[in-house]
């Protein structure tokens, strides 16, 4: 039986090969032979190779929660929180490859996963856009529209349709999705005091 560190160190080694080739083409046989470990050995992570890829799914996804919002925990008002949180988001991003996302579309349990995290970052985006309304810092726009609009983003970045129509790999979406957003509500100080009409 693994210990724990070796579990750990199992499942971020299978998140580096995963984010960077996915994982439905591997056979047991195939990550064996890639992490120089034996059968039990891997089945320390989890009894199956689906339950594999959903634990090395799930510890992708905590673990650049995690470090996302320790980023944005750092970062003063709301407009830098905004920023900085969606500049997280394309960085965490930048190792996983087309491969990934493909596989993530294809297995349901881990599209599950994936489209959880989505759900919450655009909730996280909408709470950001609003904080940063009430405060001045953002243009007024409905929040709720900004929140949605980004996570029918997110999931065409999954699903390749942005790669496909642009040829922007999902980090590079990410930063222009970023830059879209934050360029769109951050008025100039003269034109937010401009009187209509």
């Amino acid at each position: 039986m693994a210990s724990p560190a070796r579990r750990a160190e199992l499942v971020d080694q299978l998140r580096d090969l995963f984010l960077a080739k996915g994982f439905a083409a591997f056979s047991i046989g195939d990550l064996t032979d890639h992490l120089r470990c034996s059968r039990t050995t891997l089945y320390a992570v989890a009894p199956s190779k689906e339950q594999i890829v959903l634990a090395v799914v799930r510890s992708y996804f905590r673990g650049a929660a995690e470090r996302i919002e320790a980023r944005v925990a750092a970062a003063g008002g709301p407009h830098e929180r905004l920023a900085l949180y969606l500049d997280a988001v394309a960085a965490e991003l930048q190792p996983v490859s087309a491969e990934f996302f493909a596989d993530l579309a294809g297995f349901g349990p881990a599209n599950d996963i994936y489209q959880e995290n989505t759900r919450f970052a655009a909730r996280r985006v909408q709470g950001l856009v609003a904080e940063g309304v009430d405060a001045g810092e953002l243009r007024p726009v409905d929040a709720p529209f900004v929140g949605a609009a980004v996570a029918q983003v997110m999931g065409a970045i999954q699903r390749g349709e942005i790669q496909a129509g642009t040829g922007l790999d999902a980090a590079e979406a990410y930063r222009q999705l970023a830059d879209l957003i934050l360029g769109s509500l951050t008025a100039a100080p003269s034109a937010a005091r401009r009187p209509s009409g």
